[in-house]
């Protein structure tokens, strides 16, 4: 059991980093204020889908994340 928890940990930690890489980032400077205000202006509506999946993503993994990394605690006693 404790070996197929800590696999099970590896492959949600391994997903979860590469989610996260795969979002995009809020701003970047003043290069990022400039065209964060284009944007608002003009709509991203095409990125905004996928900036949900992968938020949404994100919060699914990480829960899952801590209660796997609780389960090994336990079940390494």
């Amino acid at each position: 059991m404790h070996t197929l928890l800590v696999t099970l940990l590896v492959i949600v930690s391994i997903a979860m980093i590469v989610v996260v890489l795969l979002q995009s980032g809020r701003s970047a400077g003043l290069s990022g204020a400039i065209t964060g205000g284009a944007e608002q202006l003009f709509g991203k509506q095409k990125a905004r889908g996928l900036d949900a999946v992968l938020h949404r993503m994100t919060v699914v993994l990480a829960v899952l994340f801590f209660v796997l990394a609780i389960a090994v605690t336990y079940f390494q006693l």
